[in-house]
């Protein structure tokens, strides 16, 4: 089953000033792989954006948003690297952030860029399970991109492949 959303990027922080305006769409496509082992829980993944010098932007948080008391925050210390960039300092639900965890599969997540300035970027795609391991996959990039142009890396145990495209 493949799941199409759609982030809005937003801050002050990462938009241009000095860019002509064109619009551009990020697609982030990502695997979860389908894992045998004993007790299987469904990862909370964090997606989000990293420029040098510039806080993190997080584009999506996948966890249990909807159990009781929101005790589904309790885990999200375990997306390590995430919460350590940005997810410490949110508010949850957070929205158009905030999504249910995925199964495994290929999930494609779509993601206007607006205007970004102009410099070095990094995805940055995180997966934690519950009595599971934890892996982060990081995409770097230049921003604008050559019409395109896509970026790709992969994990090795709880991410799969991962891509990075944009198109207008």
């Amino acid at each position: 089953m493949q799941v199409r959303h759609q982030l809005l990027l937003t801050g002050l922080p990462m938009l241009a000033v000095a860019t002509p305006a064109i619009a551009q769409t990020a697609q982030v496509q990502l695997t979860l792989p389908r894992l045998k082992v004993a007790e299987y829980n469904r990862p909370y993944v964090a997606i989000w954006l990293e420029k040098p010098g510039m806080p993190a932007r997080t584009l999506q948080i996948w966890y249990d948003f909807d159990m009781a008391k929101n005790e589904g925050t309790k885990w999200l210390g375990d997306v390590r690297s995430w919460w350590r960039a940005s997810g410490r300092t949110m508010r949850f639900p957070a929205d158009g952030v905030t999504g249910a965890t995925r199964a495994p599969g290929k999930h494609m997540v779509r993601v206007p860029t607006g205007q970004l300035a102009p410099g070095q970027y990094v995805l940055a795609i995180e997966a934690a399970r519950e009595v599971g391991g934890r892996e982060v996959v990081r995409v770097p990039f230049s921003w604008p991109p050559k019409p395109g142009q896509t970026f790709a890396a992969s994990g090795t145990s709880e991410l799969g492949a991962v891509a990075l495209a944009f198109t207008r």
